[in-house]
């Protein structure tokens, strides 16, 4: 390896520890100075944030079903390196880690008693704009987001035999000089970095709830201790995982993840208000298709905006914050899949996963609040305290200890599944994009993510860290943008079959789930 080779991960390294050491020790002017960057982009630039989004939608749509769809993420003849089901297990776990089991009844709870103005709480029409308000957080701009980094990377480290870098993605646009000079070092740090705080700040929730869960069930104290204890078991599971590879460690526990997820599903429907929640489902997804590109792009000027920018404009920015991540994971495990394969499995199968979820948990908690059997505090408490709302609720139902305990399991299954491949991708960035990077790399940014989730816990800085990095992300849609104009500049050099088959992708995923 070159020396310059090392520079992404020095200079990577040195900023996140200083951010981390500025949040932990200077925790008021860190927070102070979050969120006036923070309110500067979600009151100047909301409407980017929109429109970005909406554009990432269109984009992946009209190329999936374009005749670029059918080319290969590899060689022609280049096979999915994973079966579908794996492969679909590794990415959903990646892309949503502990975000549906945290969210997935407190959030439909929030915009039920709190829904955006000149909708009255807790009636029946804020309990449709909360089911239509998280189908679209966590329905397909999420996966799309993700889709565009995520193809963009695959294609040219397969196709083209570039670096497993983010910058590599720009050689049509800047050449290979500047690529592999400053403006391609800059992008992969700002990766780097973007990746490390989103990831240190999800495990730091994640182990808020599996801590309020242990608490609830068991009896066990919410304590810093705790927290530590349960950072540190995790950790070494994640660096283990990480260290077998992605052939072992992460595929195994990517696939557990899934379906123990599929079984709380199950479970949770046959014991909840089953006609509500299909009822939900399909009122809810008409609304969400019926309004998409009202609500993808409505902003009001004249209007009450605080919800907008503290649930979608926050969100959109927080999706965006985890694309480089969730980005370039994909693309290391989506070698042989084709175009329209990909958007597919990353694209529209999620979403219809995460709408499928929300419609499953939100109905819990919005039931319970309509039929008054948890009064409008006990929902603000839900809210107030999302960690433990998830449990509260459960209790409600029948099995509600059996319920919760597999909660807990998935919350931990999600929390490795996040970590272990944020660990990867790390040691992918900071050892010149490769594809199978040291173990020693791993280890060391599977320490220092537990190190910093630790600090943070201890000045009570996850926030505000959260914020910071959704700020140092915005660069990213610009990124991003240009991350398109590169991919369909090359694709555009690709010779295309006069004729291809859109049944062709369907194919090819039988033959990939025979062949493996």
């Amino acid at each position: 390896m070159k020396k310059n080779d090392n520079h992404v991960f020095i200079i990577s390294l040195i900023l996140t520890l200083a951010i981390a050491f500025w949040a932990i020790f200077g925790k008021t002017s860190f927070g102070i100075v979050s969120n006036a960057v923070f309110n500067f982009l979600s009151v100047d630039f909301g409407w980017l944030y929109l429109l970005i989004m909406f554009v990432f939608v269109v984009f992946v749509i009209v190329l999936a079903i374009s005749k670029y769809g059918s080319i290969k993420l590899g060689d022609d003849d280049s096979v999915p390196e994973y079966k579908t089901s794996s492969w679909f297990a590794m990415l959903f776990g990646c892309g949503m880690g502990v975000g549906l089991v945290f969210w997935g009844i407190s959030e439909p709870i929030s915009h039920y008693i709190a829904p955006m103005a000149g909708i009255k709480a807790g009636s029946a029409e804020a309990a449709q704009f909360a089911m239509k308000s998280s189908f679209m957080h966590w329905g397909i701009q999420p996966w799309a987001n993700y889709a565009i980094i995520g193809l963009a990377l695959a294609y040219f480290t397969f196709r083209k035999k570039k670096k497993g870098l983010i910058s590599s993605i720009f050689e049509p646009l800047i050449g290979e000089k500047k690529v592999n000079g400053f403006w391609g070092k800059l992008i992969d740090v700002l990766a780097v970095f973007a990746t490390v705080a989103g990831v240190v700040t999800s495990l730091g929730l994640g182990v808020l709830q599996i801590n309020s869960g242990l608490k609830y069930m068991f009896g066990v104290p919410t304590t810093l201790l705790i927290q530590i204890i349960i950072i540190g078991v995790i950790s070494v599971i994640v660096i283990w995982s990480a260290v077998s590879g992605i052939d072992k460690g992460i595929k195994l526990i990517s696939d557990a993840n899934l379906y123990i997820a599929i079984g709380l599903m199950i479970l949770v429907f046959l014991v909840g208000p089953k006609v509500d929640v299909i009822n939900n489902f399909v009122n809810g997804f008409g609304q969400y298709l019926g309004t998409f590109i009202q609500d993808s792009l409505g902003i009001n000027t004249y209007s009450d905006l605080s919800w907008l920018r503290n649930w979608r404009i926050f969100y959109w920015a927080w999706w965006i914050a985890w694309a480089p991540f969730v980005g370039v994971f994909i693309a290391r495990i989506s070698k042989g899949r084709t175009i329209r394969e990909f958007i597919a499995g990353v694209v529209i199968a999620p979403t219809l996963g995460s709408l499928l979820w929300f419609a499953i948990f939100g109905t819990l908690g919005i039931n319970l609040g309509s039929k008054g059997i948890l009064s409008t505090k006990a929902l603000q408490a839900v809210v107030a305290k999302p960690e433990t709302g998830l449990f509260v609720v459960m209790q409600k139902y029948p099995f509600g200890m059996i319920l919760s305990v597999v909660a807990l399991v998935l919350l931990c299954t999600f929390f490795i599944t996040s970590a272990n491949s944020g660990t990867f991708v790390l040691s992918m960035l900071s050892s010149n994009g490769n594809l199978n990077p040291p173990n020693n790399k791993k280890i060391l940014w599977g320490i220092v993510q537990a190190v910093l989730a630790i600090g943070l816990l201890v000045a009570g800085g996850l926030k505000p860290l959260q914020i910071i990095s959704i700020a140092a992300a915005f660069p990213f849609i610009f990124i991003m943008l240009f991350a398109m104009v590169s991919l369909v500049k090359s694709l555009k050099g690709e010779t295309i079959p006069t004729k291809f088959k859109i049944g062709e992708s369907a194919k090819n995923l039988v033959n990939a789930e025979t062949e493996n």
